[in-house]
């Protein structure tokens, strides 16, 4: 058992919160720029405004200090009072929060054609695979890593994160500033 859960149940948590991203992640790609077009939001504000979110995600994963933006206080009340878990908070808003739904629209808008945007859905759907796969392993790998270990793989990532909210927001501010260029 794995936090009062059976392995089975650790199992079906996986499965749900992979289908979940995916899910997510792919109407983002296919519906994400016409819900912008209809609020009046260009795609280089919301490219500046991803940016931004990213970057100020990276940072707390830079500085160890676990981030409001990803879940409030209410949310994790009430993920701990119910067994279903898997869509909120693990998919949304932990792995497909605002960031990664960001990136998938801004990604999306840059898509030339429908096969481009089909490529990207089917690359969500592997990454949401992997997601699968990481979930599954999640308490083997926390084991061997351990505390350190996992402490240096997450600044690892906010590093990572934090180049891609740069290079985000420059694109953005490029785009609604073109004498920054």
């Amino acid at each position: 058992m794995r936090g009062g859960r059976t392995a089975k149940e650790c199992n079906a948590i996986a499965r749900t919160t992979a289908l979940s991203v995916a899910i997510i992640l792919v109407i983002s790609i296919w519906f994400g720029t016409p819900i912008l077009e209809f609020f009046g939001i260009g795609i280089p504000a919301f490219r500046t405004g991803g940016g931004l979110l990213i970057l100020l995600m990276a940072m707390a994963m830079l500085n160890a200090k676990q981030s409001h933006m990803r879940q409030a206080p209410e949310e994790a009340d009430e993920a701990n009072s119910k067994d279903a878990i898997a869509v909120v908070p693990l998919a949304m808003p932990l792995i497909a929060g605002p960031g990664a739904i960001s990136l998938a629209i801004s990604d999306a808008h840059q898509a030339i054609n429908v096969a481009d945007k089909l490529v990207l859905s089917g690359g969500i759907v592997l990454i949401s695979c992997f997601v699968w796969i990481a979930l599954r392993l999640a308490t083997p790998i926390g084991k061997s890593l351990g505390t350190t270990g996992l402490n240096i793989a997450t600044r690892i990532m906010g590093l990572l994160l934090a180049a891609i909210g740069i290079q985000m927001l420059a694109s953005g501010l490029t785009e609604l500033l073109p004498g920054l260029a």
